[in-house]
């Protein structure tokens, strides 16, 4: 696809297709790079723990904050000879 490029002021730019964008789910921000000759736009990297705080007191407050496995998976070892 080739498109325009456009005065916008003082600078220049390309307008982005809507369903691109909704495509790669760029809504309000984006990563934009340049490789090599290739300019690229992604959306931005989320750190991988974003939001765990909050998840986290949000099941604490629900009461949703159980043990998933409620014994620990060694019982019975002080038994067992090595």
């Amino acid at each position: 696809m080739q498109i325009p490029i456009r005065k916008m002021g003082n600078s220049q730019g390309i307008l982005i297709p809507k369903p691109i964008l909704k495509q790669l789910g760029l809504v309000d921000v984006a990563d934009l790079q340049v490789n090599g000759n290739v300019i690229e736009i992604r959306p931005p990297q989320r750190s991988p723990r974003e939001g765990w705080a909050q998840d986290s007191q949000r099941l604490a407050a629900a009461g949703d904050d159980a043990l998933v496995w409620p014994e620990p998976g060694n019982e019975g070892d002080a038994e067992l000879v090595w």
